[in-house]
């Protein structure tokens, strides 16, 4: 084996060029074996313990996501062992009333689903613009400022917003669609409130998304005579359309999970409507409502509302996959 040995010298006193002296030493030099060993990687404690403390956290959320998938799977498989259910009734059936026996779970699909859609009919359209304007049109300053401002939605308590749309949202509509129309826990202001919610998410990783876009597609378009607009529509958009579909899926899946403002304003009870006008109960707000009242733990009751978790978490980890496809089959990469 042979090692390189490099030194490097002025030339001449106060001259800032260096010299640099190539020097070859083989196996049996006496200096080999120094100058090898000056070049092997040196244990840095304190790099190893921080390295040791992000695996730790990396396994803990493993851990608790396994042990939250056994908690759910051991107790929905009970739930569905039991001679009063069938997983084809629990999925087919129209009624959900436990104390009867009755295990139909398409009402409060039904109900969760509809509001999550009037939510992204919100969000959607709102976010995206926002996300346009701020990565195609906002200047840096105003930029810094609206963006966290638009964040700060997110940190207001959902009970909040449940409440706003209780006491705010629907009288207006009942006043513009009639008292008789709109009752006064109905799924439209849940949908409603619970959109404006979701736009600061879609926003930022909208404009995220929008922001990673090189700049080079923009000028290029600029340099064919596009205007900002059609820039930002037929370049910039489809560009971007992987981060955008998974900034919608994402949305998609928080509304699902939301909670405390479908528990509010959607209404207390199963109810297999498609007028959105009219209350109608979801999965989580079922939960919340079941699980504070008096069950008994292992109960028929209390293992339906772990087969009602399972499905969102069903439902919300299918919609990650689908997510994770859309980006794979959509990403571009730019050099």
């Amino acid at each position: 084996m042979l090692i390189l040995q490099v030194e490097q010298y002025n030339r001449q006193p106060g001259d800032k060029s260096m010299q640099h002296n190539l020097t070859i030493l083989s196996d049996n030099h006496p200096d080999a074996e120094a100058f090898a060993q000056s070049l092997r990687k040196r244990r840095r404690w304190g790099e190893s313990g921080i390295e040791l403390l992000l695996l730790a956290c990396g396994l803990l959320s493993i851990g608790t996501t396994l042990g939250i998938v056994y908690v759910l799977f051991k107790d929905a498989l009970e739930f569905f062992a039991s001679p009063e259910v069938t997983l084809f009734k629990f999925l087919t059936g129209t009624v959900w009333q436990p104390q009867i026996g009755e295990f139909g779970v398409l009402p409060l699909l039904t109900a969760t689903i509809m509001i999550t859609m009037i939510a992204m009919l919100i969000a959607v359209p709102i976010g995206l613009f926002i996300a346009i304007y701020l990565s195609e049109y906002a200047r840096d300053n105003t930029r810094k400022w609206l963006k966290p401002t638009l964040e700060v939605l997110a940190g207001v308590p959902t009970v909040v917003y449940g409440y706003f749309a209780l006491t705010f949202i629907t009288p207006i509509l009942r006043e513009i669609f009639g008292q008789d129309v709109v009752q006064i826990y109905n799924m439209a202001s849940a949908g409603i409130v619970m959109g404006i919610l979701i736009i600061p998410l879609i926003a930022s990783m909208s404009e995220d998304a929008l922001h990673a876009v090189p700049n080079g597609l923009r000028e290029a378009a600029y340099g064919m005579g596009a205007t900002k607009l059609e820039t930002s529509l037929k370049v910039v958009l489809p560009a971007a359309l992987s981060g955008l579909a998974a900034a919608f899926i994402i949305g998609i899946s928080r509304g699902i999970g939301e909670t405390m403002i479908v528990a509010i304003a959607a209404g207390a009870g199963p109810n297999l409507t498609l007028n959105p006008f009219e209350g109608a109960e979801t999965i989580t707000g079922h939960i919340v409502r079941i699980s504070g009242g008096d069950i008994s733990y292992e109960s028929l009751d209390y293992l339906s509302l772990m087969a009602l978790a399972l499905l969102l978490f069903l439902i919300t980890f299918g919609l990650n996959l689908i997510s994770q496809r859309i980006i794979k089959h959509f990403r571009e990469e730019y050099e």
